[in-house]
């Protein structure tokens, strides 16, 4: 068989264009492809929910893509275990009891390639720079714009979806939430109104306020993994990642009891 050039681009415009038309209207729109929201896809789309990640880098995975300082090796605790046995993402207990180890591309490729079998689907190269917000007062979609056009700086309007709920799992940067903060400010569900801000490295104490963290900072919005700890006022927690899996976890089934 000759290949056409034309036909195979054709076939990558039909196919975006029809994947990009079925996701304009979501139950749940997911900003990062970080280990959180990752498995907050993944939970939403077995429920049968409509669920997109947008992603501002090519790939997805985070931070545990490169482990701690480039190597590619994670740790979880045990009550983290129980998600990577169940998604057969192999384990390792470490000598020290409570600790396990995962290889990280292991760990992101499995969770990644579950969600999207499940049903999740994931935009990448894509970032978002606006929040759609009723009339009420409840945020109930994005606006989004190729990562290529914000680095470039030109001037090109973006575009809009919407959605019922939104997850904040841009990790230390709290982009979702940053926008909300600027535009509305004083109105988010933290004791100041505000973006509290990371603090200093505290495993321990990060990785319990991760999971108290991830909740609703803004009607419609919601915070997961680092954005959680960084948006109230946690400790950052380093290159252990079983804070970002229950997370993603516990951010999906709050939705979940709500639609």
């Amino acid at each position: 068989m000759k290949l056409d050039e034309l036909v195979i681009t054709k076939a990558i415009v039909e196919g975006y264009f029809k994947k990009l038309m079925n996701c304009l209207e979501l139950d749940v729109a997911i900003v990062g492809g970080g280990p959180s929201g990752l498995v907050a896809a993944l939970e939403l789309a077995r429920a049968g929910k409509r669920v997109v990640i947008y992603e501002r880098k090519l790939s997805v995975g985070g931070g545990m893509w490169g482990g701690g300082m480039l190597f590619n090796e994670i740790v979880v605790q045990e009550e983290a275990r129980k998600i990577l046995d169940e998604l057969d993402v192999r384990t390792t207990p470490y000598r020290v009891a409570g600790y396990y180890t995962a290889d990280s591309v292991e760990a992101v490729s499995t969770i990644t390639s579950k969600a999207v079998k499940a049903g999740a689907i994931v935009f990448n190269g894509i970032s978002v720079e606006d929040v759609v917000v009723h009339e009420d007062g409840r945020i109930q979609g994005l606006v989004i714009n190729w990562t290529a056009v914000e680095m470039a700086g030109l001037h090109v309007d973006p575009l809009s979806i919407h959605c019922k709920y939104v997850i904040d799992a841009t990790g230390h940067d709290t982009e979702v939430v940053r926008v909300v903060a600027r535009k509305m400010p004083g109105r988010l569900f933290t004791a100041t109104g505000n973006i509290e801000g990371e603090k200093f490295m505290s495993p321990d104490r990060a990785e319990k306020l991760t999971i108290e963290n991830t909740r609703e900072v803004f009607p419609g919005l919601y915070v997961a993994g680092m954005a959680a700890n960084a948006t109230f006022g946690g400790p950052r927690m380093g290159p252990i990642f079983g804070g970002m899996l229950l997370s993603g976890a516990k951010a999906a089934r709050d939705i979940l009891s709500k639609i």
